[in-house]
């Protein structure tokens, strides 16, 4: 199984996962279709199928256009919001692609129907992975960023929370994900690493992996370099949403049980993020747009 990492748009991840031995390929989260499907022709590919982890137009935009030039092409997702969807998967549903199988994982927080996928070949002794959008645990924040720091896990940190509650986004990153082995690859949707990092060290100061991680974030950010993939068993000793049992991040939140905990991490990465990176006014009021937190004037 091979993994392209297409950065694409302003920070945003697009992935296409190779079967070596047929070059048959699916791609994740598609934003760029032209992009895309020049990589894949490079590689001599079949592309087959589309996964989208969320209806969001950064992850998902691109669908429409890939149908349209690449007629027969499935786009499975987990909610019907998802642009082209051709197949609506649910939890726990397992695909097969040449070698690779495909485990859904039904990861709500980010959005009520946000789908992480778990890829894996029978007797490889390479890791597996995981593509998780944007699964960082945070509340609505006030306002929003141009995009979600990560959308269900990321490096470090996890996606806003738009849509569902602090127990649930919990439920999807401490039952859902952290139950997956440690050597498990862990490809997000944003590049928002080094971000993510500066609060995990606000969180966590005297954590000596946070401080090496960081040191690192910089050292790839200054060569313009991606910082995908980590590992699960790396995210749990830096990423202060998976650590929410640890006794430093409970006592920087105040708080005790790890919803509780989670939620106040939110509430403080999202004032975190409005401080350290403002937006200006109209991506504001696009965004908000999108997310429908404003409405559109009807026509008289």
């Amino acid at each position: 199984m091979k993994v392209k990492v297409i950065p694409v748009l302003e920070d945003n991840y697009m992935y296409l996962v190779i079967d070596e031995h047929t070059r048959e390929a699916v791609a994740v989260d598609v934003a760029v279709p032209k992009r895309l499907l020049e990589i894949a022709g490079r590689e001599g590919v079949s592309l087959t199928t589309v996964l989208t982890t969320h209806h969001h137009w950064d992850h998902a935009r691109g669908n429409a256009e890939l149908v349209r030039l690449q007629p027969g092409l499935a786009v499975m997702g987990a909610d019907e919001r998802i642009c082209a969807l051709t197949r609506r998967l649910v939890h726990g549903e397992e695909l097969r692609f040449g070698a690779i199988h495909v485990r859904c994982l039904l990861t709500p927080g980010h959005t009520s129907g946000h789908m992480s996928y778990f890829l894996w070949e029978d007797e490889c002794p390479d890791p597996p992975a995981l593509f998780s959008g944007t699964l960082q645990p945070g509340a609505r924040p006030p306002p929003p960023p141009l995009s979600s720091p990560g959308d269900s896990l990321s490096v470090a940190g996890c996606g806003w929370r738009l849509e569902g509650t602090a127990q649930q986004m919990y439920q999807s990153l401490a039952e859902t994900l952290s139950n997956l082995p440690p050597q498990t690859k862990v490809f997000c949707g944003h590049e928002h690493t080094l971000s993510n990092l500066e609060f995990a060290q606000k969180v966590e100061p005297c954590n000596d992996h946070v401080r090496a991680k960081l040191s690192w974030a910089q050292k790839r950010d200054e060569d313009d370099v991606p910082t995908v993939p980590s590992t699960l068993g790396e995210e749990l000793l830096y990423n202060p949403f998976l650590r929410v049992v640890e006794e430093p991040v409970r006592k920087f939140t105040g708080q005790v049980a790890p919803a509780q905990v989670l939620e106040a991490l939110c509430k403080e990465r999202a004032s975190f993020q409005h401080t350290s990176e403002p937006l200006q006014p109209q991506a504001r009021a696009l965004l908000a747009l999108q997310w429908g937190l404003l409405s559109v004037p009807q026509q008289k």
